[in-house]
């Protein structure tokens, strides 16, 4: 049975630490495991633009020995109306995992029904799981530990931040979720992650006060206002949103030592300052490059080679 990773709670609190583990010696040596996919291929398909993901998992594929090949709906017949189903099935005849970009996460759970080999979530509107593997080992390196660390994100509740939520409960951490009235995180996802904290000592707080939030975090996060396919709405959500901006303000309240952290790509002026995207506490560069070691560490799990 293929083992997928659509979202956070695909891994347990023990090999969400496994996997981070596995990323921090993947980073330190990078022949680590530099056959663990020799001769197996990987079909990288993005209905979505890409910077990262799509440079991290070719790079990592190619790192790990296997051969990545990168698709567009329009290279493939999907763009010709073949469903998401049959392309799964055949996929699975030729390559050994399948990671989408895509818009609906319901896209992603039929592909990973039809598919007889893993596939991976490489975003989808509902969480953004690959991101948040990068974002807690980040953490990790600067801060020496998750457990009990305060994790504030601020902004729309969106993607990135059903994944935080997850993530950071499996990793017995608070996170603290403030956006404006009308942007919160969608209700299953919070429920999820009080539970998943009550078993593991963390703990969930959701509220709109974004100063409230940030008074002693040691991680301040943040992403875009407007996400891909709400183009439209981006003008009134600047309006909206510009008091859940990332800026000195926020940082002037939170711990000393508070990271600053954002997925990109940056909207810079509006969901985050330049002196918070330049400046000392920001780490945002390294969670770019622990994409590569994070879905490295993911792919050699999932293939049970670790």
């Amino acid at each position: 049975m293929a083992r997928d990773y659509l979202s956070v709670d695909d891994l347990s609190a023990p090999e969400l630490n496994s996997v981070l583990s596995l990323a921090g010696k993947l980073k330190a040596d990078r022949d680590m495991h530099a056959d663990a996919l020799a001769g197996r291929a990987a079909a990288l398909i993005f209905e979505k633009s890409s910077t990262r993901t799509r440079v991290s998992f070719e790079v990592g594929v190619a790192q790990l020995g296997g051969h990545p090949i990168t698709l567009s709906s329009g290279d493939l017949q999907l763009g010709r109306g073949e469903t998401i189903e049959d392309t799964g099935r055949v996929l699975s005849r030729y390559v050994d995992v399948i990671v989408l970009r895509t818009f609906e996460q319901e896209r992603l759970e039929a592909l990973a029904g039809a598919a007889a080999v893993p596939v991976v979530n490489a975003l989808s509107d509902f969480e953004h799981p690959c991101q948040a593997l990068a974002d807690l080992l980040t953490i990790e390196e600067h801060l020496g530990g998750l457990t009990g660390r305060v994790l504030t994100y601020v902004g729309d509740g969106n993607n990135v931040a059903h994944s935080l939520l997850l993530a950071g409960a499996k990793a017995a951490m608070t996170v603290r979720v403030a956006t404006p009235v009308g942007f919160e995180p969608i209700p299953q996802i919070v429920a999820r992650a009080e539970e998943i904290a009550a078993e593991t000592g963390g703990s969930i707080e959701v509220g709109t006060d974004p100063a409230a939030a940030a008074a002693g975090a040691h991680v301040l996060y943040t992403d875009v206002w407007a996400s891909m396919g709400q183009e439209e709405e981006a003008e009134e959500r600047a309006l909206i949103f510009r008091p859940y901006q990332l800026n000195d303000s926020l940082i002037d309240v939170a711990d000393p030592g508070v990271l600053v952290m954002h997925c990109l790509p940056a909207h810079r002026g509006a969901e985050i300052a330049d002196r918070a995207i330049d400046g000392d506490h920001s780490v945002v560069f390294d969670q770019a490059e622990n994409r590569l070691h994070t879905q490295k560490a993911l792919l050699v799990f999932l293939f049970g080679l670790a």
